[in-house]
């Protein structure tokens, strides 16, 4: 299943490099505020769909542009964000990448997220590790959050949370050696995996940002949660990431920030 997976997460990336010669001929639509989506977009996951649900018939899909697809009943969910950080791309900026999950009854059991424009890439299976292309992948072993180099996301969709947003990362820059917030949270959690980020925040998440991520990290020895520190991040839409004694440095600070204890 992994390697299906591999083969069609190259297979979009061709797709999306071909187009990244030509930007200026890219049908652009937005989805809404800040939120847009291309036609390349849609060429790469209707590839990626082809070649899983030949392989795959009977598996559930659910797709970033086109929603659920497939067999539904299905023990077996494959979850696809065809490029992760569309904005970058139709930009010219080289960090986006390719992301593909399968879940079994819910448990992310694989993972592949792919750069094109470096060619590396991201695998996990559930209980064997995680890779960058043939290296086993471990996450960074700071153990102070005033050492950390930390990624994030703004609230780009609904900016109603701004402000909240903007006096927790006021916060954490204070608490943490930088913030990066380069516009891919799939990208970004494939590089706390290979500790090239010390961890990660970000709220208003989809499910597909989040899945092949979550099992990157993982299984490279990092913890995985909302802003509490808990496990249901999908389901509120926040994640957390980061090694054991980071993880918990951090949800100090983004305890009061999670749904779980902010009233709407």
């Amino acid at each position: 299943m992994l390697n299906t997976a591999v083969k069609a997460a190259r297979r979009a990336g061709q797709i999306i490099t071909r187009a990244s010669l030509d930007l200026d001929h890219i049908q652009v639509s937005k989805k809404q505020h800040n939120d847009f989506v291309t036609e390349v977009d849609k060429a790469a996951e209707a590839a990626i769909i082809e070649i899983l649900l030949t392989a795959y018939p009977k598996h559930a899909i659910l797709a970033e542009e086109s929603g659920h697809s497939g067999q539904s009943c299905s023990d077996y969910q494959w979850i696809i964000d065809p490029l992760d950080g569309t904005t970058n791309f139709i930009h010219g900026f080289p960090y986006y990448c390719v992301s593909i999950a399968l879940a079994h009854k819910d448990v992310i059991m694989q993972a592949v997220i792919y750069d094109p424009t470096r060619n590396d890439l991201y695998t996990a299976s559930r209980g064997s590790g995680a890779y960058l292309n043939d290296r086993r992948l471990r996450v960074a072993r700071r153990d102070r959050l005033a050492d950390a180099l930390l990624g994030t996301g703004f609230p780009f969709r609904d900016q109603q949370g701004m402000d909240a947003y903007l006096k927790l990362f006021g916060q954490m820059t204070e608490a943490c050696a930088s913030l990066r917030r380069p516009g891919a949270a799939a990208l970004d959690l494939a590089n706390v995996a290979a500790g090239r980020l010390d961890g990660f925040f970000e709220q208003g998440l989809h499910f597909w940002d989040m899945a092949a991520g979550s099992l990157m990290v993982t299984e490279a020895g990092g913890l995985v949660g909302n802003y509490t520190g808990d496990t249901d991040f999908a389901e509120l839409g926040e994640i957390m990431v980061g090694n054991a004694k980071l993880y918990a440095q951090m949800a100090q600070i983004l305890s009061p920030y999670s749904k779980v204890n902010v009233k709407s």
